[in-house]
């Protein structure tokens, strides 16, 4: 699977968080490392008290808030007409809580990166994200978790599946220590799957 690339080779990230957005703001220092060849277009979130916007406008990196609870449907339609206008190629969630919506995904086919802190499909699903994967991980008495790349479709952690993490999980591990290791993985596995999709690599791509 090839990067969409502008006239001088190089991708066109947007990014979408709720929160901190470490993936996010790996990417971005990537980038200005010369690491990661991308241009970080928009960062875009549905709350303004997101620390992830302070992190974009201090280096510069446009920004927009954009509601969707309120009005669901209006809410898609102005994310995805932002993220058109951006001239983004890919589109990567970084923590956002919000499910993407009809509009997005008809502007992004198979062009949206989410990371999943768990395996799936087994430990995926809509009400599945954050310490709740640890602990249905651990309670399943599964030998190990995973950091898990895929693409967004409309279902929640329903898309193809690009490569998988494994995360051990410890005797006598806790959710929440399993979570520290998992959580301290994903920038880097995002920014190598930015590096790769960037280099047209992206098919079969493992970042161990």
């Amino acid at each position: 699977m090839a990067g969409r690339k502008d006239p001088i080779g190089r991708v066109k990230l947007a990014f979408l968080a709720s929160r901190n957005g470490s993936a996010f703001r790996a990417a971005v220092e990537a980038v200005g490392r010369g690491r990661l060849a991308a241009d970080v277009v928009l960062l875009a979130s549905n709350t303004a008290k997101a620390p992830a916007l302070d992190f974009a406008r201090e280096r510069g990196v446009p920004c927009k808030v954009i509601p969707t609870a309120a009005d669901p449907a209006a809410g898609d339609r102005a994310l995805a007409d932002a993220l058109a206008a951006s001239g983004a190629d890919w589109v990567v969630l970084s923590g956002y809580l919000r499910r993407i919506g009809p509009a997005v995904l008809a502007r992004f086919p198979d062009r949206i990166l989410n990371i999943h802190p768990g395996p799936l499909p087994a430990f995926g699903g809509e009400g599945m994200y954050g310490r709740r994967v640890h602990e249905a991980v651990i309670a399943a008495g599964v030998p190990a978790s995973e950091v898990t790349i895929h693409l967004v479709d409309g279902e929640y952690d329903h898309g193809r599946v690009l490569g998988r993490w494994p995360v051990p999980v410890a005797a006598g591990d806790t959710p929440e220590a399993l979570e520290q290791r998992v959580t301290a993985l994903e920038p880097e596995v995002m920014t190598r799957t930015l590096i790769a999709l960037a280099e047209g690599r992206l098919e079969g791509f493992q970042a161990s």
